[in-house]
């Protein structure tokens, strides 16, 4: 249960205050409006209530960049260290009563009429219809008015043979999205649809691609700064992980940015912080740091996101996490947080 900071906390422990910094030990200094006072070597006992320890861990929560709240619980997510969502795809009703400084969304995902999801998990208003540029315009534009923070459109034929949208379209989504200020997000698994992406100017790709990449689209996805959600786990789950982890390998090569994502609600996933996901991508090449890193800063910069940088900055408002180890000897810590701090609440779990 989360609680008010009084006049403030002390965290002692080994602080990695993010990015390129190195861990220290060291204390965290919270006051009571939630925003960070100190952060540095250790000091004299301070007049306030500490937590932590030496064998204590101190860093970011972790910012998820794909979940489905419909299908997961975000107080859960909060208690196991998740500081900040994204939510890519949900009925715009429900997705704007969750939006708030720590949850982003997307709203429904822009589809052609009968296109992936609406004829699967997101048949009851999950999908947002365009067959046109100028209704593409017009979804678009009524989605910004409803202050979604970032657009998604989703080019899945799937097996069935689903329809997507004509890279005209998607044209017009993106070019209405970025003239309305906004990100555009592509659900794209296989080449084509990557190509059909990339073609019309989006922003980020919502997953990994399970379809082997050639060295030409690598290369594209590097070259426009399209950065990449990883959504590794649930993949693996499903039986298509060894393409998407090579091509997670393949685009870290290539210098793109990988960010962290569960895709929560799908197969395999669970509220909180998944160690396995962050595994999945520490294989890909980025190293247990980076993908620490994957999953505080690079996912803190997702378009959408708000009020996280992903850092333990003096002056600034805390989004930190206590762990009882460090989560790059033992990323099985995440799976039980000692206490949450975000948003001036503290949760002692």
């Amino acid at each position: 249960m989360a609680t008010g900071l009084g006049r403030g906390v002390v965290l002692r422990g080994q602080v990695w205050p993010g990015g390129t910094a190195a861990a220290f030990d060291g204390v965290v200094l919270v006051d009571g409006s939630g925003v960070v006072d100190y952060v540095g070597p250790a000091r004299e006992a301070l007049p306030l209530p500490e937590l932590g320890g030496p064998d204590c861990w101190i860093g970011p929560g972790v910012v998820d960049a794909h979940v489905h709240l419909a299908f997961g619980s975000l107080d859960a997510a909060r208690a196991a260290g998740v500081i900040g969502v994204r939510d890519l795809g949900a009925p715009l009703a429900a997705a704007t009563q969750w939006r708030r400084p720590d949850v982003a969304i997307a709203g429904p995902i822009v589809t052609a009429p009968g296109g992936y999801p609406s004829q699967s998990w997101g048949a009851d208003g999950f999908a947002a219809f365009v067959s046109s540029p100028d209704e593409a315009r017009s979804v678009v534009a009524q989605l910004c008015a409803a202050h979604v923070d970032v657009v998604k459109v989703a080019l899945e034929p799937g097996s069935a043979g689903w329809p997507v949208p004509s890279p005209d379209v998607v044209r017009a989504v993106v070019e209405a999205a970025h003239d309305a200020g906004r990100a555009v997000v592509a659900h794209a698994l296989r080449v084509p649809m990557v190509r059909r992406a990339l073609d019309a100017g989006v922003d980020e790709l919502a997953h990994t691609p399970t379809e082997p990449l050639p060295e030409d689209v690598v290369e594209r996805i590097a070259i426009a700064g399209v950065a990449v959600v990883s959504t590794l786990q649930t993949f693996f789950c499903d039986g298509d992980g060894a393409g998407a982890a090579a091509n997670a390998a393949a685009l870290h090569r290539a210098g793109v940015v990988l960010r962290y994502g569960t895709d929560l609600g799908n197969t395999g996933t669970v509220p909180g912080v998944d160690p396995r996901e962050l595994d999945r991508l520490a294989d890909a090449g980025l190293g247990r740091l980076g993908a620490l890193r994957a999953a505080t800063d690079a996912s803190a910069q997702a378009p959408g996101i708000r009020h996280r940088t992903g850092r333990i900055t003096a002056g600034e408002p805390a989004a930190l996490v206590l762990l009882s180890a460090d989560p790059i000897a033992e990323p099985e810590a995440w799976r039980a947080p000692v206490a949450v701090l975000a948003d001036g609440a503290l949760q002692v779990c």
